[in-house]
Order: C-alpha cells, then structure tokens, then sequence
C-alpha cells in the first residue's frame, strides 16, 4: 500500500475533526456501564501493560470497570478490525502499537483503515529500543559496528521478532541510512530471536528495552545504542543511534484510539483522564520501568503523530521489499 504524505495527513484531519460534528449523548454520564479495551497484544506484552495501567486508572476516575480483551493475532490488525467496526459510543477502546503504524503499509490489503476508522484518543508512552550485538561481534561503538558491517557486507545476521515487526523495521531503517547490508532473520517473536542471538547464531538485533535490559545488565549481550531521539532514563550512559546517525529515531508509541465518530466529549474526557494519569508521579515511574517515557498530547497532536509514523515506515517498508509471510 502506497501512502503518500498528503493523502495521510488529510485522513488524519478528517478523522481528528469528526468528532466535531454535533452528536447525541453525554460525557457527563459517561460511563454508565463496563468499557473494554481491545489490546493488540497477549497478556503480558507491553501494549497489554500499558492498557491495564491505563485501565486501572480510568477505572478508578471514572467510577466504572474499564475490561481489558486481548486479542493478538495478524500484526494487531485483528483488534484494530474489531474497533473500527464497534459502535462508536465510547464503549470500545482500541489499545495499540507502531506495528499497525507499519502495517499501514506493510499489509496491501486491510479491512480497515488506521487514519480513516480509528479515531485518535491519547498517546500514552514512547518505549525505547536498544541496538544490541553478540559479545563476538568485534564493535563497541555504533561506527565501529557500520565499518565492520561495511567490510563484510552480507556476513552480519540481524534478528527480528518477526518480517514487519517493530524490531525489523528499526534495524531495515538503520540499513537504509547507514547503507551497510544486513541479512534479516526473522522468528516467530522477540524471545526466540534474543535466544539465538545469546548463542551467536545471529549478530546483532533491536529490540525494546523491557525485553533485553537484563541481558544487558547481566552483560550477556552488548548495547551500543538506544533507537530514541534521546537517551534512555533506564540506561543514560547509552548514546542515541541518531548521534553517529544523523536523523535517525525508531521508537515504539502506544496509545489509546476508538471507532471513529465517537462522541468529541467522550473522546476529550478520556484525553483529559489519561494525561491527568501521565502527570501521576507513581505512573510515570510504572511507565520508565519498562524503559518507556509517558507520551502526553491531544487528539489531534497524536492523530498528527500516527501520520507521521506511517509515512516514515512507509518509506522503510518500500526500501526493505518486506512482504507478509
């Protein structure tokens, strides 16, 4: 799927600007009975995390059950599917990740479009990934591993946790600016990968923080760098990719989004809740243990923030020549 930026952005607008339109109901009653958030993700990753923090807090705000439904499966697109056709009265939630901001236009057909029918709530949290290599790979800086890389092109095994995955699309983007070639080896999910890559039978992987600070820790596995635009708070001696890279950012983003044309006063009373819970000492410190930041905005900044993402993976998707298995 081919995404330009002006298509992108005017979706965008006019999902962010529905909710404008006069509509029935009130948010001052709102809830009058239990909510589920449909997570992208099983018990236990960090989009479910994320939403039974966040659920915790509504539930407890708002005076009514907020019921996490996880339903993982086809790169999120099984939960997202599931919202964009849900009655848009507030009543389902759609917790999410930047794989359905990848998969925007890694997957040619869709039954539903991101920017088009999910209606952008509030970020939540920006989760930083980490440019890990095997202890045999002779590189402890981000230019020693690229002119390694680039004097054995072809020879360096890079892990996923899957073909368009968070994890491959970071390492695809380092291959497109760094220009170094880099065989993927895709797996079925981060756990396998970072086994293989303990054992060097792979060389170097970028997987997020929660998965592989204890093997970094432990000294298992070497970090050369964070994949954020700043360093990490749950590892500051760690530079950014982007200081010997120039421009370069991969970062994982969540947040909250609901069918489109649900309610602006339901919408905003959520936004307010969730950034109120972001401003909370005790969740932001939940937050930065999984090595994440709380990502506060409005709206319409995180409707202009989903557009962005998708047309920057986009252009990595197209580079990589990635294909769904």
């Amino acid at each position: 799927m081919k995404i330009a930026r002006r298509k992108v952005l005017s979706l965008a607008a006019t999902a962010v600007a529905f909710p404008a339109l006069p509509r029935t109901g009130s948010a001052q009653s709102y809830p009058l009975r239990p909510v589920r958030i449909v997570c992208i993700s099983a018990a236990g990753g960090t989009s479910d995390i994320i939403a039974r923090l966040v659920g915790q807090w509504l539930s407890e705000r708002l005076r009514q059950s907020f019921v996490i439904e996880n339903r993982p499966g086809a790169g999120g697109n099984t939960a997202a599917e599931l919202v964009a056709k849900a009655s848009p009265d507030g009543y389902t939630l759609l917790m999410f990740g930047s794989n359905l901001m990848i998969g925007a236009s890694f997957y040619d057909k869709l039954n539903y479009d991101l920017v088009r029918d999910i209606a952008p709530v509030a970020s939540v949290s920006r989760e930083t990934s980490i440019m890990l290599v095997h202890p045999s790979v002779p590189a402890s800086t981000v230019p020693e591993f690229i002119a390694y890389a680039r004097a054995h092109p072809g020879k360096i095994n890079m892990a996923s946790a899957g073909t368009g995955s968070g994890p491959h699309m970071s390492g695809e983007l380092f291959k497109m600016m760094t220009r170094v070639n880099m065989v993927h080896v895709p797996y079925r999910g981060g756990g396998p990968a970072l086994i293989d890559l303990l054992a060097g039978q792979v060389h170097v992987m970028f997987p997020g923080t929660t998965a592989s600070i204890a093997y970094i820790r432990a000294g298992s596995l070497r970090p050369l760098a964070v994949t954020t635009a700043t360093r990490s708070r749950a590892l500051p001696d760690l530079p950014t990719v982007g200081d010997f890279v120039p421009g370069y950012e991969a970062s994982v983003i969540f947040g909250l989004g609901a069918p489109r044309n649900t309610p602006v006063e339901i919408v905003d009373r959520l936004n307010r809740e969730i950034n109120a819970a972001l401003a909370d000492a005790s969740v932001k410190a939940r937050i930065a243990t999984s090595g994440a930041s709380v990502l506060a905005s409005s709206p319409t900044e995180f409707g202009r923030l989903i557009a962005d993402e998708i047309e920057k993976w986009a252009k990595v998707v197209k580079f990589s020549g990635a294909k769904p298995d």
